[in-house]
């Protein structure tokens, strides 16, 4: 197994070479009994969680602007109960849209209470599932549409993005992003996003969160977000 990502630090990132192992991931095994368990544990104290298809990484690596690794399908429950310590033979991938408004300002999210994330913030995102993975290989971009429609009612997949990818390793987890640049103003976009919580019968996310300066974050930020927030607005809307 290996995970040779530096942590903290941004890499640009060109090519994304990712794909779907059929096989069984290595951590699920001998494991059932504890992560059913734990699955026990987590309904009990969030009822409304489903125990749907995920992904979760055997390999994962960065060289010259590629990343390149290998992931399993498992359970919700598995990638709970890993997620609790993180044991070394398996990682988290996840990408990250970020929504850019004409006026330059960030649009996150701020999760709903029923969800695990309850009440934190980041950009409108979800893990990968096997879907993502056309012909065995992922697909980011279209990971970050589904997710960004899901919960924010907002369609990105004609907007105009940034020219490349980045990635960002903690010891948490690596995100992938990438930004996208949409015409309305953050209030507009806020807006429109309110507008659709307010139609949905159990929305995933609480309300938008706009973010006009690094300076500024609102309280119940992801860990991983505060250095992206601060390469956007140290790199303008060049790339």
């Amino acid at each position: 197994m290996s995970f040779a990502l530096p942590l903290g630090v941004i890499l640009p990132v060109d090519e994304i070479d990712v794909r779907l192992d059929p096989a069984q991931h290595p951590f699920e095994r001998g494991r059932e009994e504890a992560i059913a368990e734990n699955w026990r544990r987590e309904v009990a104290a969030k009822p409304a969680l489903f125990d749907g298809t995920v992904v979760l990484l055997s390999e994962f690596g960065y060289d010259a602007g590629k990343l390149f690794g290998r992931c399993h399908a498992v359970r919700y429950s598995t990638f709970l109960h890993w997620r609790k310590d993180r044991v070394a033979t398996a990682a988290h991938a996840f990408a990250h849209p970020m929504l850019v408004s004409s006026d330059n300002a960030l649009v996150a999210i701020r999760m709903a209470a029923h969800t695990v994330n309850a009440g934190r913030v980041y950009f409108a995102a979800g893990s990968f599932e096997p879907e993502d993975f056309p012909d065995g290989m992922v697909d980011a971009h279209g990971n970050m549409v589904r997710e960004v429609l899901e919960e924010t009612g907002l369609d990105i997949s004609g907007v105009p993005r940034g020219k490349r990818h980045y990635a960002l390793a903690t010891e948490k987890g690596t995100v992938i992003f990438r930004r996208y640049f949409l015409d309305g103003t953050a209030d507009e976009i806020a807006s429109c996003i309110r507008d659709f919580v307010a139609g949905e019968s159990e929305p995933e996310i609480e309300e938008p969160v706009i973010i006009r300066d690094a300076r500024d974050l609102p309280d119940g930020l992801m860990g991983h977000m505060q250095p992206m927030i601060e390469w956007h607005f140290q790199n303008g809307r060049s790339d």
